[in-house]
């Protein structure tokens, strides 16, 4: 038999007429192809393909006669070609009955894509969802993880977005908002708008395009914030179309369009290089335009899937080369194929299954859902126009990206607003003042440890219990050196290093109060042991005993400290605020401020334990400062000043211990106010303890080895301190003597007032009888009239002449008399009357003076 002598018969059905009549320019690219094949040696050589078609207008149901008109008509037909997705739904799954392979070349519908329902089809041009692997790719490039789709509730658009969702969840990308809308797209625009959508996949039909970017134009959806991605085979000015439906201008559109992606099939190979076929895309544009004679191929229906239909051939007739040589294989061939031969119907399947090579449409190969696997193109609109950025191969997973894409703002805007972790630290500027002052402290703090060890031997100095002074000081630096550890935090530690500092931070300021405090503690722990009357007979102070109270309160904090490292130690800890707008950039970001914390399982069981002995320390404290506050000890010669150094300890502990717990989440406040506290602590507590020794040995200094005495000679002496106590004891008990004798005293003047009344009551007429005599009458006719008579404190004198009351003046009584003095109203002549009191006249007496 010779070569291309068996004959082997293609079904077609072809859309010649009705709502797509894509076989006008299909059929005649299949006519095509066939010569071509017909013509290729090393394709099928010893086969002929033939082709029977019939119109099947777009119709369900004439395409389905038509099938069967072709099935019961001879010759057999080993393949079937077909058009319309409507039609080719119909016919796929019936010809599977007939074991026959189906492949379509105009049919995009995603419910094609079922294997299930539709087990031998095949379909040169892609479907819809061919651009979901695109659009997931463009997510990956951009880093987008969080999108939201708008789609048209249609069939191809439903199974298209289904697709999708199924891609994105496997590639770890998030659908945060589902919206589709039938015939108004307002409401669901708007709920885009309201939860947030940054990045849009939107699937519609070129009219509701229009619609929906209108509604977009009013909300605000677009601009530097968003990224619409939209089907690609719109026409270029689509936009432009007049549109009563909705109420938006060109340029309205235009800017909301502004930026938007788009991905569609390439239907056309893009290189001037030689295919597989045996012709460029030029060259098949020419023939086809002479085939079809015509100079505006726009106005011939199906011309754009002109090529997707030529390879159609050519991949059915690689197939069937294929199959034919495993055929031979087993001894069979592709003649004796039938409709119910399953064997050679699967060889087939098998063979279109693994179809590959680069056609007029570009590379065409099939996915497991026979699906065509071709190239798609990403669009970018800038300025009214698109503009290419890049081409996907699916198959071989490449993205060729030419890298001119341009987005408002100069980048990608993000999938969402993007939340910043901003990390509240303390001011720098604060940070490094109050670490200044923790170093001139410290070194204040050397600067008294020097000086107390040269001038140990001074007696200022050695009566003050030095070695406990020094550890007064070295506490005061721990305290002092804590506030660089309360400042550091995640500018300058790691988050794995942050709760060792919070451990450090913990022991050095509690060992360090503990030191400074507790040694100020002992000092007037002893100054009132010694004062107490059980104490009186000790003969001075015992060194270990001052030590011993300052070695329990190290000891009981020690022990709080490791018991709470060990139970429950120290970790970081992040308390997080309400989200907050930058204030230095325009960028699509908000700030999710945190604060760091040092916290433990039990933190407020600890801290109860730290502040509750350490408080009821300070409160004893003060209690015994009070009651030392004018005692004078040789032994403890500075106890005044650490009375007050304790009472300035005290209140700002009280102060600050409660304030630090209440502003705790403001950093920057926090810091100062427990720094401060720390400063003033430690200062006040050196500077008390120290200035007024340093002052007097300045004013005293020792000479030739000699000890000038001055602060320390106007101390007193143990001896003088007992005479001192005795006599403060004699005191008080003549205190209470005096009072005594003193309410005696008035006991009796009340007696003798009751006693001096009674008499006036039983002598008053008698006295009134005296005034009348003549030895009691000062004859003023005479020069002067004296008499010695008995009286009374202050009594009126009546004085007379021939019978009559000329002078009436009031007698004051003196050590040895009575001055008669006139009052105002009386005559100025008789002002120089005076009388002598009796030397034995009595106080007492209630005589009355005429």
């Amino acid at each position: 038999m010779g070569m291309k002598d068996i004959p082997l018969t293609l079904g077609g059905i072809f859309p010649m007429s009705g709502s797509w009549a894509g076989g006008v320019a299909c059929k005649p690219a299949i006519n095509m192809a066939l010569d071509m094949v017909n013509n290729q040696t090393d394709i099928l050589p010893q086969y002929r393909l033939t082709m029977k078609s019939n119109d099947s207008e777009c119709m369900p149901g004439l395409g389905t006669k038509v099938l069967y008109q072709l099935l019961y008509e001879r010759p057999t037909k080993i393949m079937v070609l077909t058009g319309c997705s409507s039609v080719s739904t119909f016919v796929a799954q019936a010809a599977n009955m007939w074991n026959l392979i189906v492949l379509a070349y105009g049919a995009s519908s995603p419910a094609l894509s079922n294997r299930e329902r539709f087990p031998m089809f095949f379909r040169t041009h892609p479907s819809a969802t061919l651009h979901n692997p695109t659009r997931i790719k463009i997510f990956q490039l951009f880093k987008w993880n969080k999108i939201a789709t708008i789609q048209e509730t249609q069939e191809t658009f439903t199974s298209t977005i289904e697709d999708l969702e199924k891609r994105v969840k496997e590639a770890g990308i998030d659908i945060a908002v589902r919206q589709s809308f039938l015939t108004d797209p307002t409401n669901a625009v708007r709920n885009l708008k309201r939860q947030d959508a940054r990045i849009i996949v939107g699937v519609f039909y070129e009219d509701m395009a229009r619609r929906v970017f209108c509604q977009a134009y009013k909300e605000k959806l677009y601009g530097k914030k968003y990224v619409w991605l939209i089907i690609g085979w719109y026409p270029d000015n689509w936009y432009k179309v007049h549109d009563d439906r909705h109420n938006c201008t060109a340029e309205q559109l235009e800017e909301a369009l502004e930026g938007h992606l788009t991905t569609e099939a390439v239907i056309l190979h893009q290189e001037p290089t030689m295919t597989d076929v045996g012709m460029t895309s030029a060259e098949f544009t020419e023939r086809l335009n002479l085939e079809l004679k015509t100079t505006d191929p726009s106005l011939i229906t199906g011309y754009p899937e002109a090529p997707l239909a030529y390879d159609a051939v050519w991949a059915l007739a690689f197939a069937l080369n294929k199959t034919a040589i495993r055929l031979a294989e087993k001894g069979m061939k592709l003649e004796d194929f039938d409709y119910y031969n399953e064997e050679i119907a699967q060889e087939i399947y098998s063979a279109m299954n693994s179809t590959k090579f680069l056609g007029i449409s570009g590379n065409v190969a099939f996915s497991s859902q026979g699906d065509r696997i071709a190239w798609t193109q990403i669009e970018q609109m800038r300025n009214g126009t698109y503009s290419k950025l890049g081409y996907y191969d699916y198959v071989a997973d490449n993205l060729t990206w030419f890298g001119t894409d341009k987005w408002i703002g100069g980048k990608p805007p993000p999938d969402h607003t993007r939340v910043i972790d901003h990390l509240r630290v303390v001011s720098q500027m604060l940070y490094f003042a109050m670490c200044a002052l923790a170093v001139i402290g410290i070194i204040a703090g050397v600067a008294c440890l020097i000086f107390n060890y040269r001038n140990r031997q001074r007696r200022c100095v050695a009566l003050s219990q030095p070695n406990i002074n020094g550890l007064t000081v070295v506490g005061c630096m721990l305290c002092l050196s804590c506030i660089f550890l309360i400042g550091l935090d995640g500018k300058f530690v790691t988050p794995t290093v942050y709760p060792f500092v919070c451990q450090v931070r913990a022991w050095v300021l509690s060992v360090g109060f503990t030191l400074s405090y507790g040694s100020m503690f002992s000092k007037i722990w002893t100054v009132h042991q010694m004062t107490t009357a059980r104490k009186k007979d000790h003969k001075g102070v015992q060194i270990w005993e001052l030590y011993t109270v300052l070695g329990v309160l190290l000891l009981l904090d020690v022990a709080v400290l490791v018991a709470w490292q060990i139970l429950d130690p120290l970790k970081r800890d992040l308390e997080t605020f309400a989200m907050e707008e930058p204030t230095d950039t325009d960028e699509d970001i908000q700030l999710r401020p945190q604060l760091e914390h040092c916290i433990s399982d039990n933190l407020s069981v600890w801290l109860g334990v730290l502040f509750g002995y350490k408080g009821i320390l300070l409160i004893f404290g003060i209690f015994l400062a009070y009651e030392t506050r004018s005692v004078k000890l040789k032994q403890v010669n500075d106890s005044r000043f650490v009375g007050m150094s304790i009472y300035n300890v005290v209140v700002l502990c009280v102060i600050t211990a409660p304030i630090s717990l209440i502003i705790g989440n403001q950093q920057d406040a926090t810091f100062a106010f427990v720094s401060l506290a720390i400063v003033l602590c430690s200062f006040l507590s050196m500077g008390l303890i120290f200035v007024p020794k340093m002052m007097e040995l300045a004013k005293h200094p020792q000479r030739d080895n000699q000890e000038i005495r001055g602060l320390t000679d106007s101390l007193v002496s143990r001896e003088e301190e007992e005479r001192h106590q005795r006599m403060v004891n004699e005191n008080e008990q003549l205190k209470r003597q005096i009072a005594d004798m003193e309410d005696r005293v008035k006991e009796l003047n009340k007696r003798m007032q009751v006693k001096v009344q009674q008499q006036r009551n039983s002598t008053g007429n008698a006295d009134t009888d005296n005034c009348n005599t003549d030895n009691t009458i000062a004859d003023l006719s005479t020069n002067t009239t004296r008499a010695a008579v008995t009286f009374a404190d202050q009594k009126t004198v009546l004085l007379k002449q021939d019978g009559a009351v000329v002078h009436q003046a009031t007698r004051f009584q003196l050590d040895d008399g009575v001055v008669v003095a006139p009052d105002n109203n009386s005559d100025s002549g008789l002002a120089s009357w005076s009388m002598t009191r009796s030397p034995k006249a009595s106080a007492s007496d209630s005589e009355p003076f005429c």
